[in-house]
Parts: structure tokens; C-alpha cells; sequence
């Protein structure tokens, strides 16, 4: 393994262990969902405007009107991602939500066949298929979860929605190719940050340290630095091995999941969740029965 693949490895790594400890330091605050992802806009729009001036990406020419609407768009998928993602961690846990979020890969193939042409072939419908049979299992175990099972099902819900917004925000990144994408990243938090201002309860504000500094650790670490990790690894590894260090996400949320909170999955959450993940897995890296024939060019 050469040094650039050695070093984007360990990136990809790092900012996936750091993005599974997200919903510990957003059940940890205490504060509203909508408060939280005020401040992580907050915190992320200030670190990543140091980051972004100092890489030079603040100079005039590097954005059109059109490429600017588009980021400030995809920030607003984004914002609202987070707002759902985040409230489905306390109806129906971290493990869950994050293990359902992962259905958002199918979500945009949808998205990318209905908007932009492109084909499904049968492959990613059988993944399709294992992935929604995991979704089935996750559902009909809601019997088990300390909350009621509308609770359950509406966090579960609420994940869904958020895996939706992601895949809207990803299949807008896809028309900004070539612009820098802290810069993207620094438009999205910041569009946040202002579309969130007029609901966030600024006049009571948290008197806990602690608070501050979960919110702050959100901001900074999992916000700006985590960009700057994610963006730095895509730069320099093979597609495959990035869909594939990406699933240390999901399971490093579902340890945090029992090591902060208790919260274990029984035998058929399990397998749902196994199934999601293994279904992502297969259509991001290509797994199937592949034909032995020559494919005829397409017209």
C-alpha cells in the first residue's frame, strides 16, 4: 500500500469513527433537536470558513450564481437531514436510526433513474429486495424496543425521511463537480445556520458547560474537521474502498449505541440491520452474478 493510499485509508477510518459518535453528543446535549443542529450549522460554518480561507477558496471567480444556488439547495436537504436523523435517535435508538439511514444509497438510485435516466438493472433490485426485507425486520420488532411501538415506528420513519433528504442533497452534489467541496460544505451549514436562526430559542440559552460542549464538538470536530477528513480521503482512494471504510459508520454507531446508552438489538433487529448493510455493500461494490457475455454497445 502506497503513502497516499495508506494516509486516505486512515482518514476515511477516522472520520467514520468520528461520524458514529454523532448521536452520543446529540442525546448527550440534552437540548432540541432543532437547537442542536443550529448550533453544529453554527460552530461548522465558522470552522470550516477558516479551513476554506486558508486552502484559498474564498477568492472571487470560484462560483457561478447557479453552482451557489444549487450548494444552498443541497443545504437545505442537508439541514433537514440532520433534523430527522437526529430526532429518530430517541424514539427508536442510535442503532436504528443510523442502520435504516443506510437505505439512502437505494434512495438515490430511485432518484438517479427517475431524474437523471439512469438505468436499474436486475442486480441492484435484489439488493433492493434484501435491503427492504432488512427494513421488515427491523419494523416488526418494534415489540421489544422501552418505547411504544408508535414511537418506534415513527423513528424509524424519521430516518427514512432523512436517508431521502441525503439522497436529494447527493444527486444535486453531483451538478457541482469541480467545485471545492469545503466550499460546498461551508455554503450548505451556513445556509443552515440562517434558515434555522429565527426558530432556535436564543433567548434561553444552556447554562452547562457540558452543553456547550457537546454542541462545540459537533460544530468542530464532526462538522468541519470530519469534511476535511471525508473530503481528503474521497481525493485520494478508489471508489470500492471508499463505499467499503464507509460501513465503519453504521458500526461504530451501534457500539456507541450500547456502550453509552445499553441500548442492545435483539436476533431479528440483527439480522435486519445485517441485511441493510450487506445490501448497500453489494450494490455500492458491485457484488452479483455477473454474465459471462459480451454486453452490446449501447445506441
Amino acid at each position: 500500500m502506497n503513502t497516499s493510499l495508506r494516509r486516505g485509508s486512515l482518514e476515511m477510518i477516522v472520520a467514520m469513527l468520528i461520524s458514529g459518535t454523532i448521536g452520543w453528543f446529540v442525546l448527550v446535549s440534552g437540548q432540541p433537536v432543532l437547537d442542536v443542529v443550529f448550533w453544529r450549522c453554527v460552530f461548522g460554518a465558522a470552522t470550516l470558513l477558516v479551513i476554506c480561507g486558508a486552502l484559498g477558496f474564498l477568492r472571487r471567480g470560484i462560483l457561478t450564481r447557479q453552482i451557489f444556488a444549487l450548494a444552498v439547495l443541497s443545504g437545505v436537504a442537508i439541514v433537514g437531514n440532520w433534523l430527522l436523523l437526529f430526532a429518530s435517535y430517541s424514539r427508536a435508538s442510535i442503532a436504528i436510526g443510523t442502520a435504516v439511514y443506510n437505505v439512502q444509497p437505494f434512495m438515490l438510485v430511485g432518484l438517479a433513474a427517475l431524474f437523471l435516466g439512469e438505468k436499474i438493472t436486475l442486480q441492484k433490485l435484489l439488493w433492493l429486495g434484501v435491503a427492504f426485507l432488512g427494513m421488515l425486520a427491523i419494523v416488526s420488532a418494534h415489540g421489544d424496543q422501552g418505547e411504544t411501538g408508535s414511537e418506534y415506528l415513527l423513528g424509524i420513519a424519521l430516518a427514512l425521511g432523512a436517508a431521502l433528504l441525503y439522497a436529494f442533497a447527493a444527486l444535486i452534489i453531483k451538478r457541482l463537480t469541480g467545485t471545492p467541496p469545503h466550499l460546498i460544505a461551508l455554503i450548505q451549514v451556513s445556509t443552515g445556520a440562517l434558515l434555522l436562526a429565527p426558530w432556535a430559542h436564543l433567548s434561553g440559552l444552556p447554562q452547562q458547560p457540558a452543553v456547550w460542549s457537546s454542541l462545540l464538538t459537533l460544530g468542530v470536530v464532526h462538522t468541519g474537521i470530519m469534511y476535511v477528513l471525508l473530503y481528503g480521503a474521497i481525493q485520494k482512494l478508489p471508489t470500492a474502498l471508499t463505499g467499503a471504510l464507509s460501513f465503519i459508520y453504521p458500526i461504530a454507531a451501534i457500539f456507541v449505541d450500547w456502550f453509552a446508552f445499553g441500548h442492545r438489538l435483539n436476533l431479528v433487529q440483527w439480522l435486519g440491520v445485517v441485511a441493510i448493510l450487506l445490501a448497500a455493500a453489494g450494490m455500492q461494490q458491485g457484488w452479483g452474478v455477473r454474465s459471462n457475455r459480451v454486453a452490446a454497445p449501447s445506441r
